[in-house]
């Protein structure tokens, strides 16, 4: 409603370690790829935050005016149980032995139930979502030309990229900071080391053990590709050598993202992404999220409350509300106090966002509500600052209460500023929405009860006048008495 794409946006680039002008490569297109999740189990929490924190950077690129194609994939392959190298089993492979089902039955029943938690708590859809196992084809090719420009080498029906070969010529620590010696220090022996020439080197396409359930073809036998491989291929056919934004989780950083700059770098010349964007990872009650712990809970236990941590269950939009309240580069701490002072907060922003379309000109204007506009696009103009952004909200929520109760007048040209600014912050850019009950019935019973109410203070009746109001109060429910009567609005 009412940016351009001129507005002067700063993304913090994990790849140069500060803030920088966001400036894409051909306005108005922006490119942007995140690593989706690997479909072996329920989508978890840290995930969550992710895509919450990408959908409110792909909700501000689109408002701000720029047409955005957004690729986030889907791992049906190739992740193996060591994250970090070459080891273990097939994480899908796995799950399905144990099951005893095809693979990709499992995959199926993940992704189904990854769309389902993703609509839940209102993320967009990407524009376009790719597999692993639909991009084969792109892999291997991608395989074979980083084979003929002399990065990688074939062992026995597996290729792995060089590292120190390729780290003559370029810095393979550029996204981390590390240098290679570090690296080559704190690096431990895994699964096919005596294959490899270096310790470092890490696999583009991995020979099939026999009892291996996904493998395919290729130049070099029956294998399948190497995690790190699938990501490059795919942004590569979808958003081209370079692109804008590549992002994902802090824990990608280290291996998974640095392989990938390794790998474009080698085949195509140039880092994939111009900025690489990276959430932070998640807490609870300050200690990290794990189930040795015992504190780690999936979303529909966090929705349901059925989990030993938690003392009552908070609905998606709360949660959202919540993970919105930390700037995505922040380390987010779950705790039953602040997700309890998550939902007030909640609530209160979304009861005056319900009270807007009752809002009146009122005269003269006793607010300008310009600079609060200004300063709602200078917090996400700063790396997308929801906190600040929340901030100022309370500060519009305020303003709205004040006009509805008479306390402060407004002009017409201020009303419908302070409409679009409401309905633009918070439903397209925050992506929140009213939780009421669907009970089409309950405006109708609430006005029933006013008018009982009210004739009961007509007849001089305080005592049941009280008793309905403070009855309704401890339910959720505030009546607002005014010169035009009584309203209600949930608490």
């Amino acid at each position: 409603m009412f940016a351009h794409m001129n507005q002067n946006l700063f993304v913090y680039n994990t790849l140069t370690h500060k803030k920088e002008k966001f400036i894409p490569l051909h306005p108005p297109l922006v490119g942007m790829y995140v690593c989706g999740p690997t479909v072996y189990s329920d989508a978890h929490l840290g995930n969550c935050r992710t895509y919450v924190s990408f959908d409110l950077i792909f909700r501000y690129l689109t408002h701000l005016g720029y047409k955005v194609r957004y690729v986030r994939n889907i791992t049906d392959a190739g992740h193996l149980e060591g994250d970090a190298g070459d080891e273990g089993e097939d994480k899908i492979s796995k799950k399905a032995k144990l099951a005893q089902l095809e693979p990709m039955e499992i995959v199926q029943k993940y992704t189904v139930g990854f769309h389902e938690v993703m609509q839940l708590f209102n993320i967009l859809p990407p524009s376009i979502e790719p597999t692993a196992t639909g991009n084969i084809i792109e892999q291997i090719g991608l395989v074979k030309i980083i084979l003929e420009k002399g990065y990688a080498y074939e062992v026995d029906g597996s290729v792995y990229f060089d590292v120190e070969k390729y780290s003559k010529t370029q810095d393979y620590g550029i996204l981390s900071g590390r240098n290679l010696e570090d690296m080559l220090n704190n690096t431990r022996a895994l699964g096919g080391q005596q294959e490899k020439h270096g310790k470092l080197d890490f696999a583009l396409w991995i020979k099939a053990k026999p009892e291996h359930l996904m493998k395919w073809p290729s130049p070099w036998g029956v294998g399948f590709p190497g995690w790190h491989l699938e990501c490059s291929a795919m942004s590569n056919k979808f958003l081209g050598h370079q692109f804008d934004i590549h992002g994902g989780g802090i824990d990608l950083v280290p291996t998974h993202h640095t392989n990938e700059i390794a790998q474009n770098i080698a085949c195509c010349g140039e880092n994939p992404a111009r900025y690489w964007i990276h959430t932070n990872m998640l807490t609870v009650n300050g200690q990290k999220m794990s189930k040795s712990l015992g504190n780690s809970f999936l979303p529909h236990e966090l929705f349901s409350g059925d989990h030993s941590i938690l003392k009552k269950g908070y609905s998606p939009m709360t949660v959202r509300f919540f993970m919105l309240q930390a700037n995505y580069r922040s380390t987010l701490d779950f705790g039953n106090e602040a997700m309890e002072a998550s939902e007030k907060g909640f609530k209160r922003l979304m009861n005056s966002f319900g009270l807007i379309d009752n809002l009146k000109v009122s005269g003269t204007t006793d607010i300008e509500v310009g600079p609060l506009l200004e300063r709602c696009y200078e917090a996400m103009n700063d790396d997308f600052n929801s906190p600040v952004l929340i901030a100022e909200l309370f500060e519009a929520s305020r303003i709205v209460n004040s006009v509805y109760d008479g306390k402060l007048k407004i002009d017409a040209a201020n009303l419908e500023l302070l409409k679009g600014l409401m309905n633009t912050f918070i439903l397209d850019i925050l992506g929140l929405k009213n939780e009421q009950a669907a009970n089409d019935d309950l405006p109708k019973i609430l006005d029933l009860i006013v008018t009982l109410r009210n004739e009961a203070k007509t007849n001089h009746d305080y005592a049941t006048s009280d008793k309905i109001r403070n009855g309704l109060q401890k339910i959720g429910i505030q009546l607002n008495d005014g010169k035009e009567g009584t309203n209600w609005s949930k608490i």
